[in-house]
């Protein structure tokens, strides 16, 4: 078994406020180390897995997908796995190091995407943006990765996160297995004690990675119709000129493709 873990910091358990994903903010290393405690639990629960499904083979990738890259404590996790530190660069971001040869894709600590009432820290990809929408519905970082995930046929056992993007999950694929780590309220969250939301994640990305995973691939629309709105119209003119982009009134761009690379290909110079 292969599993890929990409793992973000604004939806694990408890987190509430933008000085607390920062690594010079308040609270962050206590974060940092949930952060590192909710990949580990979900790295427990892939080996038990593969172990009671008697594969030979095993094999996890995390990528550190938050701010810098460098976020994960390696010596805190297990030590049969690798660990994917810094930006590559490339269209991937957030799923470096992901390619077809990996069985399954686990997301953790993800937050309900741009003007959403689910998280306090919500948004898409940084905070420039009011929103993405493709096909006309804001995206969320799990959508953008997920339907990347689903460009190399790799399906999407698990994700943890705020309540609400659980949800959201829920209705892209009813077969993706979630928990919830908070629930946002307003500016607040609520949460329940890590100790029992870490047991959940062990726990749950066992089961999801014992099932039957063909179901579980994200449908991949034929075309894609993407708007970008901006909080600064200097930087929607600016990516206006991107080939393939138009501006549409002062603060938004549209791009069309029917190749999901080149949007992500236009995200890695607009977004």
């Amino acid at each position: 078994m292969k599993v890929f873990i990409s793992a973000d910091i604004e939806g694990v358990n408890n987190i509430a406020h933008w000085d607390e994903t920062d690594n010079n903010g308040y609270d962050y290393n206590y974060f940092r180390k949930q952060m590192t405690e909710e990949v580990k639990r979900a790295c427990i629960g892939a080996y038990n897995a593969n172990n009671d499904l008697k594969n030979d083979s095993f094999e996890i990738l995390i990528k550190d997908a938050h701010d810098s890259a460098r976020n994960l404590i390696l010596t805190d996790l297990p030590e049969y796995v690798k660990l994917h530190r810094g930006w590559e660069g490339g269209l991937c971001s957030m799923m470096g190091g992901l390619d077809s040869t990996f069985d399954a894709v686990i997301f953790i600590g993800y937050h309900s995407p741009s003007r959403s009432d689910g998280n306090p820290l919500s948004h898409t990809m940084n905070l420039k943006i009011h929103h993405v929408k493709i096909n006309d519905e804001i995206a969320s970082e799990f959508m953008i990765n997920s339907l990347y995930a689903s460009s190399l046929h790799v399906p999407i056992a698990f994700l943890s996160g705020d309540e609400k993007l659980t949800e959201i999950a829920k209705k892209v694929n009813e077969n993706i297995e979630t928990v919830a780590t908070k629930k946002g309220v307003h500016g607040a969250v609520i949460s329940l004690h890590p100790n029992v939301t870490n047991q959940q994640i062990e726990d749950t990305v066992k089961k999801s990675l014992e099932k039957d995973l063909k179901k579980n691939i994200v449908r991949m629309p034929k075309s894609f119709d993407v708007e970008i709105q901006y909080r600064k119209p200097t930087d929607a003119y600016h990516a206006s000129f991107y080939p393939g982009c138009t501006l549409l009134g002062t603060d938004r761009i549209l791009f069309h493709s029917n190749d999901y690379n080149e949007v992500l290909r236009m995200f890695l110079f607009n977004l």
